[in-house]
């Protein structure tokens, strides 16, 4: 795999830039994840001996990519986990979507379950999933908006189902969009939250390479 995008570290974090398309831990595919790059980054540099530790405290959608963050400790592990459930950690991304949005921002609400096919939908019986979205640009030549996300509530493939249910689905989607076999335009592109030691707050910002669809507008 490419060296890995890191943007911290320290005893208790290690902050990267998930690639698009990696697993963030993983699974019965036994494809690299990034969680896997890691331990054996820091297994290497640091000369550990034995298994690494690494706590997973968010995951990202396999073709996704953004920023992470990860625990180095079981104490830090502990602390990001109890930050994250009472919403001091603050999750933006980037997501260009098909159309133009009514209004040019805004809060979506919707009740999203997650199928036995892997694939979620909104549902009276689902979770209750909140966001925030603010139109960046509007390309009327392609008919597409750039947007930022603050994510509010964390489902399954929240803010791809969310928008694509309005109609405004996500270019490069291959699941809830147009199959284009293009790459899915959402990134994570910033991170916020306290420390779990020195509580001092960690803001981390990186923006999607200029690629694919992210060319049609300035970042």
């Amino acid at each position: 795999m490419n060296k890995l995008n890191i943007l911290y570290e320290d005893n208790h974090i290690i902050v990267v830039v998930k690639p698009y398309n990696m697993l963030s831990q993983g699974d019965c595919t036994g494809d690299l994840s990034i969680m896997d790059a890691i331990k054996v980054y820091i297994k290497e540099k640091y000369h550990k001996q034995g298994n690494v530790y690494l706590g997973l405290v968010h995951r990202l959608d396999r073709p996704v990519g953004g920023v992470m963050v990860f625990a180095r400790s079981s104490k830090a592990a502990s602390r990001l986990c109890k930050a994250f459930n009472e919403h001091r950690i603050e999750k933006k991304y980037l997501a260009i979507v098909h159309g133009k949005m009514d209004n040019p921002s805004g809060e979506l609400i919707d009740f999203i379950e997650k199928g036995k096919n892997g694939k979620s939908f909104v549902s009276p019986n689902g979770k209750k999933s909140i966001l925030e979205y603010e139109t960046i640009a509007y390309n009327s030549l392609y008919d597409c908006s750039l947007l930022s996300i603050l994510l509010k509530t964390g489902r399954h493939h929240q803010i791809r189902i969310q928008f694509a249910s309005r109609g405004h689905y996500l270019l490069g989607d291959q699941r809830y969009g147009i199959c284009d076999k293009e790459q899915i335009c959402l990134f994570a592109y910033s991170l916020s939250f306290p420390h779990p030691v020195t509580k001092k707050i960690m803001n981390f910002s990186v923006l999607p390479k200029r690629e694919g669809y992210w060319t049609r507008f300035t970042l």
